[in-house]
């Protein structure tokens, strides 16, 4: 069973609220959703929706086509219409003339009585509200049951993808965390402030520049550290990049991407920042690149990024995009035990360090040495084949399918929608979470396919060149299933686009 309810309405009339609410009820109900935000760089106004899709089970994706519209102003129907299916139903603003400010609760108990839900879970979720329960009993005596959904027992929890982030973060006791503000990694600054204690805090800099310089300093003192930004704010931060790669200064750098170049579409979403993930900064240095898949992974890999930064004394950058950090998740499962972090370095205040963007002696004095040149450079690569080694203990990849000839391979965000569009058919997905170094186990899963299926959402499919580059495998044009407008794929046009290329 699967439903997807599309919510419309105007920056600020509360859309966020409407899909918060009905999320919170099913989950009450047992039910699993998964909440698509879409929204335009407006603070009011224009236009904004968020599609919420629910089902009895584990989703993470939402549909081209929806049952409900909850329309909030006229625009929504005008530009939603030819989505709602031909069994769909429309529930409009002209219903709740009194709701006034309220007008979202209004249609949100709406709703709830056309699927079923009991009238007492909307008022436990709506209490917050000034003066709810006039709109709760306006919108849920509006309409009859229809859907009658029966109480599930599933223990269902709901989480963001920045929640996760944060999660992690502060699994692994982070001290400080930086950032200047931009979409769509702002939101991990807020939640990351709200949370703040006597032995963690935020700190908004004047700019990326600076921020990640503060954030080596912090490092190098002995606190655990991160900062955040997406693809135009990082490559402001390439040169302390590779700085952290000289002074082996351990950091975790939080890169959410959004379509580029320069502005692109500020508050959309793509995979377009894989490759500067993968270079950016310069001179030849070890960086570890991990990119999650979903809220739980989130948790999960950010307490890797954390555990490999401070083990190896190197960037990690954690890839994500605005479709997995602003999207809401439910899951009825417990993220991974959680790493220890150990400090295996010595703090100034005991002694004299030195830390040098300058090539250096051991002691950090600085050499222009041919002899320690070429030591030091080995000693910086050496560390790949230790983190390839350590990596395949924290689950590399993942495969999910049983055995086939067709292999879909993607990365990030896009797993949600594979693995709503593959039930029932014949092939298997893996999902690279190790992007840099790659795990071994992808060439030979590679190997043993017949037909290889690459999906992202970028136009020039950046994980497939790096799988060519370092495995010498080339996946064909016809089988690259690439999405860069701005938006996520849906699962239901993505199963049609992977049936046309099984074989």
């Amino acid at each position: 069973m699967r439903l997807n309810i599309l919510i419309g309405g105007k920056a600020g009339q509360g859309i966020n609220a409407v899909s918060g609410i009905i999320a919170k009820v099913l989950a009450d109900y047992g039910y699993f959703t998964f909440n698509y935000r879409d929204y335009q760089s407006l603070i009011r106004g224009g236009h904004n929706f968020n599609v919420l899709s629910l089902s009895d089970e584990w989703i993470a994706s939402h549909e081209s086509k929806v049952d409900f519209i909850i329309a909030l102003d006229e625009n929504t129907i005008s530009f939603h219409k030819n989505k709602l299916k031909k069994s769909g139903k429309i529930i409009s603003y002209p219903l709740f003339p009194d709701a006034g400010k309220n007008l979202n609760i209004a249609l949100a108990s709406a709703l709830a009585k056309i699927l079923g839900l009991p009238k007492e879970l909307i008022l436990k979720h709506t209490e917050k509200f000034q003066d709810s329960g006039k709109a709760v009993e306006l919108g849920y005596k509006s309409q009859k049951h229809e859907l009658n959904l029966k109480k599930l027992n599933n223990k269902i929890s709901i989480i963001s993808g920045t929640q996760g982030i944060a999660n992690g973060a502060i699994n692994s006791n982070i001290n400080i965390y930086y950032a200047y503000p931009m979409t769509p990694a702002t939101p991990l600054m807020h939640e990351l402030a709200g949370r703040q204690k006597d032995d963690f805090f935020v700190f908004q800099p004047e700019n990326e520049v600076a921020g990640i310089n503060q954030a080596l300093g912090s490092s190098f003192a002995g606190k655990i550290t991160m900062i955040g930004t997406s693809g135009g704010g990082f490559d402001l931060m390439t040169e302390a990049l590779s700085f952290s790669g000289q002074s082996e200064i351990p950091i975790v750098v939080y890169l959410a991407s959004r379509p580029g170049p320069s502005t692109g579409i500020p508050t959309y979403t793509s995979q377009d920042d894989l490759d500067i993930a993968l270079r950016a900064g310069h001179g030849e240095f070890p960086r570890i690149v991990l990119a999650p898949g979903d809220a739980n992974e989130c948790i999960e890999k950010t307490n890797e990024a954390f555990y490999l930064a401070e083990k190896y004394k190197c960037p990690v950058i954690l890839l994500s995009d605005k479709h997995l950090a602003e999207s809401d998740f439910s899951h009825d499962k417990k993220a991974n035990p959680i790493l220890k972090i150990k400090m295996n370095r010595k703090i100034p205040g005991k002694e004299i360090i030195k830390a040098s963007s300058y090539e250096h002696l051991a002691g950090g004095e600085t050499t222009e040495s041919e002899t320690e040149a070429i030591k030091n450079a080995k000693a910086r690569l050496k560390k790949y084949s230790e983190i390839k080694k350590e990596i395949e203990k924290l689950e590399p990849i993942k495969i999910y399918g049983k055995q086939s000839k067709n292999l879909i391979i993607a990365w990030g965000s896009t797993k949600g929608a594979i693995l709503d569009s593959i039930k029932n058919l014949d092939c298997r997905f893996m999902q690279v979470l190790y992007l840099k170094p790659l795990s071994d186990k992808i060439k030979k899963e590679m190997l043993t396919a017949e037909n290889i299926i690459l999906i992202e959402n970028n136009a020039t499919g950046q994980l497939g060149r790096l799988l060519r580059e370092k495995t010498g495998i080339s996946i064909e044009e016809k089988n690259r299933i690439l999405k860069y407008d701005g938006r996520p794929f849906t699962s239901d046009l993505l199963r049609e686009k992977i049936k046309g290329r099984l074989v």
